[in-house]
């Protein structure tokens, strides 16, 4: 697969850079800013990375672990009656937790070409 076309990524990306921005009109609650901006650039980070180094398929796995963690913050870091912070990480989590999955694959696929006779 060639670099930098992936949708999977591009998702990741995207939904990461939506947490991460989404702090400056979002009303800080509990520890929602640092969470939400750590998870937010970190999955932006992994999105790039992956996009640049497409057969690497432990980065579609921390994809996966981002979206969790983005949609058991609000728990963790006090912010679940903020709805706006709450409903940005859960949604942005399963948006990546979702590319990221569907992405394993491929990137398996990648990874471990099939051996031609």
């Amino acid at each position: 697969m060639k670099k930098w076309i992936r949708w999977q990524d591009w998702v990741a990306v995207a939904a990461g850079l939506y947490v991460a921005l989404s702090t400056i009109w979002i009303a800080p609650t509990g520890a929602s800013l640092p969470i939400m901006l750590v998870l937010g650039v970190l999955l932006v980070a992994a999105g790039v990375w992956s996009l640049a180094m497409p057969g690497l398929v432990s980065m579609e796995w921390i994809h996966v672990a981002l979206g969790v963690l983005l949609i058991a913050s609000p728990w963790v870091g006090n912010y679940t009656s903020n709805a706006a912070a709450a409903w940005t990480s859960w949604i942005a989590g399963v948006v990546a937790l979702a590319a990221g999955l569907l992405a394993v694959q491929p990137a398996m696929k990648m990874h471990h070409p099939q051996a031609t006779h």
